[in-house]
């Protein structure tokens, strides 16, 4: 394994692994046109879970905050947004591409909006109760988890919900033999615009410094007379809104939605924050994306396999790099 480390380091590093997945499939599955379609698709899912795992990542790294109920900002997000978008149809179904945008940016915002204020709640009275206590925080969070899917079931009732896309995000472009679905593009490059929002805020600002130096040694950046939990709880807000975007991209991205999506959603969500490394913003970035990509290329080559992929790539990870891919804290 050491050598294995040394190799890779050579050229790059872990950043070539989603590069290597990428290689190996496209010898194993032989077609150009279908590899490429299947790569594109990887990565916007790649994005999407990056929105989703971004903020438990640095929750977890910063908080030591084990939140199982991180995935209700995701359900909540979805449910909330799907609502706004279904209440602005006929600005959807216009030929104006502006109202169709403001419908589109309306419902954003709309999950951002609930996401801030939830997490604010969350933190404020379930999680302060029981910082350092991880049998605690495990059982009062998956309680809050289920208390949201019950509150999602009596608002919106558990039939699966339709949800609907701007009238310029349907469809694909075609070039050659590839399809390019244009709401996977677009996921793509709002998770990407996210991405280096919060590299700019962790590494350009204050508030990153304090952030990343809080990481690494909460005790001292506390003796040096900052207040960490204010930092604490705009990081837990910033989390929750990002898992609210999040899931209202994926929403788009699925579809269908039911009250269960959280549930779902949980495990692949933690399966990223362990293969990026805790506290990580480029961990997660990396975990996201080599988890999107697996999935993609399982499901057309052994789709037998494709629900297993997940946990068999995160055991294979773990046992090279037990920490993770690029952890920020051990």
């Amino acid at each position: 394994m050491d050598k294995l480390s040394d190799t890779l380091g050579r050229f790059g590093g872990v950043y070539l692994l989603p590069v290597g997945v990428a290689v190996l499939a496209f010898v194993m599955i032989g077609a150009p046109s279908s590899w490429l379609t299947l790569t594109i698709a990887g990565l916007s899912m790649g994005m999407m879970l990056f929105l989703m795992a971004s903020g438990l990542s640095l929750v977890f790294g910063l908080m030591d905050v084990m939140n199982f109920g991180h995935s209700a900002f995701i359900s909540f997000g979805a449910f909330i947004s799907a609502a706004v978008l279904a209440g602005l149809g006929t600005w959807l179904g216009s030929d104006s591409v502006l109202l169709a945008s403001a419908a589109l940016g309306l419902a954003l915002l709309a999950a951002i909006a609930f996401g801030l204020a939830a997490g604010l709640f969350f933190e404020t009275v379930i999680i302060r109760p029981v910082y350092r206590d991880h049998l605690r925080q495990i059982l009062i969070t998956m309680g809050a988890l289920i208390v949201s899917e019950q509150i999602i079931l009596a608002v919106w009732g558990g039939t699966p919900i339709t949800v609907l896309r701007p009238s310029f995000l349907e469809g694909a472009w075609i070039v050659g033999d590839v399809s390019m679905e244009i709401y996977r593009l677009f996921a793509f490059g709002l998770g990407a615009l996210v991405f280096l929002g919060l590299m700019l805020l962790l590494n350009r600002t204050r508030i990153g410094l304090l952030i990343r130096a809080g990481v690494e040694n909460r005790e001292m950046v506390e003796a040096l007379g900052f207040k960490i939990n204010r930092l604490f709880i705009g990081v837990f807000m910033l989390g929750s809104a990002l898992a609210a975007l999040g899931g209202a991209m994926w929403a788009g991205y699925e579809t269908l939605i039911t009250p269960a999506l959280g549930g779902e959603m949980m495990i692949v969500v933690f399966i990223v924050v362990i293969i990026g490394g805790l506290g990580s913003i480029e961990g997660t970035l990396l975990g996201a994306i080599i988890v999107g990509l697996t999935a993609n290329y399982v499901g057309y080559l052994a789709p037998k396999l494709a629900l297993a992929s997940n946990m068999i790539l995160m055991m294979a990870i773990l046992m090279w790099r037990p920490s993770g891919l690029k952890p920020a804290i051990k």
